[in-house]
């Protein structure tokens, strides 16, 4: 699980420094809010022997609608404005066990 939330603060810090507006002290202080917060949420929730179970509750969706509520948590607690993270708008990115993965944007189908 360490490997894992590492990769994931990795990315999404790496984001958040090429297109966020939130300096260097702020964005050390919200990767390890981050941290922090993927431990106490997936300590319960990680299953190696069965990568997929729970699968859904360990990722990270960020859209236009709402905020992810665990980057949320790291945001409170680092002091970092959840706008100036400059995440993309449509973003998923799933924390499993062995693997991380992203998918930005959405495909929506056209009705006819």
């Amino acid at each position: 699980m360490k490997e894992e939330i590492a990769a994931a603060v990795f990315f999404v810090a790496r984001l958040v420094k090429r297109y966020g507006g939130v300096d260097n002290e702020g964005r050390e202080g919200f990767a390890a809010a981050l941290t922090s917060a993927l431990f106490e949420n997936y300590k319960n929730h990680w299953h190696p022997n069965a990568p997929t179970k729970g699968q859904a509750y360990r990722c990270l969706r960020m859209n236009v609608r709402m905020h992810d509520p665990v980057l949320q948590l790291a945001c409170e607690r680092s002091a970092v404005r959840h706008q100036d993270l400059g995440l993309p708008q449509e973003m998923t990115v799933w924390v499993d066990p062995g693997e991380v993965s992203c998918r930005s944007g959405m495909l929506k189908s056209l009705g006819r």
